[in-house]
């Protein structure tokens, strides 16, 4: 199937086209952890996490979240005029986003299926631009190849920045963004130059041993961790159990990343659960207390590269209104206001210190013991 959103403009006679694979290093993929190559005739799919021990979360709704293609990018920088992409959608989905040198040019919203795309670039007139691909976000995509056409250069852009790994529900899924480039983890990281990698879990974050050894294997130099809201939905913890629990995440996570700075976000306000008690016998507001609690046992044992932000602070219930859709989740436009609250605190935060030769511990950018498929 093709579509198009618009005609594009055609290249020079003399001007080249090139059909690349997936793993062609030009197509500058970042935000993933490796491939699943495709058998039977399907794409690759760039997956954000190892999915090797997916059945020990033993939920086949969070195996699904797994392969979703959330935060998942590529980039070139080119002076094409025209870029195809061969796409295979799952059901379910989001837009799929083409910025050039850093603004919207493209949106396509285009269901599942198989889809040849083309969209047409700045071409040669103003020189090379920086091409970047986002995924959508809420469905598990493919890639078959990226054509491109009408040009002369072609490069892998450099990527330098801090690397952001953000982990949490929904509220970090990002579910009513308008596209996957402008959810509040992708806005923070694009407005300072940051590598994101987006372990959100629409639905799923239970402190699952799995992502806890996930976040620990991945590079990264600054981690967020959006704690507490579907605990809370489906009382999957009580007094007792929440708080230990955290820890032992957290400790997992140290494992990998001894000095890395992490940021734990207690759960954002929610006006109708904040004094509701669940089946667990919590309200969302006793879940707020015992994850920062958790936090400060920690730092009393002393983790001074660990950090509590409070949710209610980021988005206080005053603001309920004007930030939700539904009285839980970011409009598009939270997404921004989101974006700017969280991004100016972590903007704060101070980056690990560079260890000290023969003392051990991680190097920034690496995670520390990380497996050859994640520093890839």
């Amino acid at each position: 199937m093709s579509d198009s959103p618009s005609p594009a403009a055609a290249g020079p006679e003399s001007a080249a086209a090139e059909r690349l694979a997936p793993g062609d290093p030009r197509l500058s993929f970042d935000g993933i952890a490796g491939w699943e190559r495709g058998g039977g005739g399907r794409a690759g799919l760039p997956l954000r996490m190892p999915v090797d021990r997916l059945a020990t979360a033993m939920s086949a709704n969070f195996s699904r979240l797994a392969r979703t293609t959330a935060g998942v990018r590529f980039a070139v920088r080119t002076d094409a005029s025209e870029l195809e992409l061969e796409v295979e959608n799952d059901p379910g989905g989001s837009p799929l986003d083409v910025r050039v040198d850093g603004v919207l040019a493209h949106r396509w919203t285009g269901g599942s299926g198989r889809h040849r795309i083309a969209f047409p670039l700045p071409g040669a007139g103003g020189g090379p631009a920086e091409v970047e691909v986002w995924l959508p976000h809420l469905s598990i995509t493919r890639i078959a190849a990226v054509t491109l056409r009408g040009h002369r250069q072609l490069l892998a852009p450099e990527r330098t920045g801090r690397r952001l790994l953000v982990h949490g529900s929904s509220l970090t899924h990002c579910m009513y963004a308008a596209g996957p480039s402008e959810s509040w983890p992708a806005l923070v990281a694009a407005g300072r130059g940051w590598r994101l990698r987006n372990l959100g879990f629409a639905g799923e974050a239970y402190l699952d041993p799995l992502v806890a050894r996930t976040i620990r294997d991945a590079p990264a130099d600054l981690i967020t961790l959006e704690l507490g809201i579907n605990a809370y939905i489906r009382g999957a913890f009580t007094a007792r159990s929440w708080g230990p629990a955290v820890c032992g995440f957290l400790d997992t996570i140290r494992d990998g990343h001894p000095h890395t700075p992490v940021v734990v976000l207690t759960p954002l306000s929610s006006p109708e659960r904040e004094r509701a008690v669940n089946s667990a016998g919590l309200t969302l507001e006793d879940t707020r207390s015992l994850t920062a609690e958790a936090v400060r046992v920690l730092q009393r044992l002393g983790d001074r590269a660990l950090h509590l932000l409070d949710g209610s602070a980021i988005a206080p219930v005053t603001d309920a209104e004007r930030l939700y859709a539904d009285g839980l989740h970011p409009t598009a436009a939270g997404e921004y206001v989101l974006a700017d609250r969280i991004g100016a605190e972590l903007a704060n935060i101070p980056p690990a210190p560079e260890p000290t030769p023969g003392t051990g511990g991680n190097t920034p950018g690496t995670g520390g013991n990380t497996p050859a498929a994640e520093r890839a």
